[in-house]
């Protein structure tokens, strides 16, 4: 038999109520009590460009779910360099750490909102919501996913490729959060793209400009990309 998590029950009303990745973070599936319990145990927090939220190798005392704006995250290799591993949007959650410490670091990319949880109060409620247990497991299986198109996208792909990858991907997400299938803005700048690709910078405005040369893509200055043919992006970066 489970423990009943001794939380204050609020009204309704709350952050919940009126936050914009209501319908497409963890908590979507929520009912209203339990997304009361939860918006008990809940902080929000805000974050300046550059600012850290996290650090790799800390012991993870909060888990994490990004409400609004950019985060990256970086890893520390042994030589001293960084590498971006990814990019979190609104509707993302961060920090289930492995091994008892968080993997990466998070970094803000832009001004960003997060709503944060108590690790240990966070996990035990899963017991009580089995619908958020169910949940965390699919995000668990589609970061795993993601991965693995990571590893497949810098060891195997050419730079068109890889580009046509990150844009098709960031279509993807930026529909299924409720925005157009066929844009995306970049919050990141080259330099980050670049790191995340395995590329150069150089390289990275080359593509750019090679696929809106082919007529792929809408450049509306450095960080709006219209996608002009979808089943062509989709072609290119399928084709390894």
């Amino acid at each position: 038999m489970s423990t009943q998590l001794n939380i204050k029950i609020f009204p309704r009303g709350g952050l919940c109520d009126t936050c914009k990745v209501r319908d497409v973070a963890v908590c979507a599936v929520q009912n209203d009590e339990e997304l009361s319990r939860l918006e008990a145990v809940s902080t929000n927090k805000r974050f300046e460009p550059g600012q850290t939220i996290f650090h790799e190798g800390e012991t993870p005392t909060h888990i994490f779910n990004l409400t609004e704006g950019t985060i990256r995250l970086v890893k520390l290799l042994p030589n001293g360099r960084r590498q971006i591993v990814g990019f979190t949007f609104p509707g993302d959650m961060m920090g289930l750490a492995a091994h008892g410490e968080y993997t990466t670091s998070a970094e803000a990319v832009t001004p960003i909102k997060i709503c944060q949880f108590p690790r240990n109060k966070l996990l035990q409620s899963l017991e009580e919501f089995p619908s958020m247990k169910t949940r965390l497991l699919n995000i668990a299986a589609d970061e795993l996913s993601v991965a693995q198109d990571q590893m497949l996208l810098l060891g195997r792909k050419s730079p068109v490729e890889k580009v046509a990858s990150f844009l098709a991907r960031l279509c993807r997400g930026n529909s299924r959060a409720g925005g157009a299938e066929n844009e995306v803005h970049l919050d990141m700048g080259r330099s980050d793209i670049a790191d995340y690709l395995g590329l150069t910078i150089e390289t990275v405005s080359r593509t750019f400009t090679k696929l809106r040369t082919e007529g792929v893509i809408t450049l509306e200055g450095k960080h709006h990309v219209i996608i002009n043919d979808m089943d062509a992006l989709d072609d290119i970066a399928e084709e390894v």
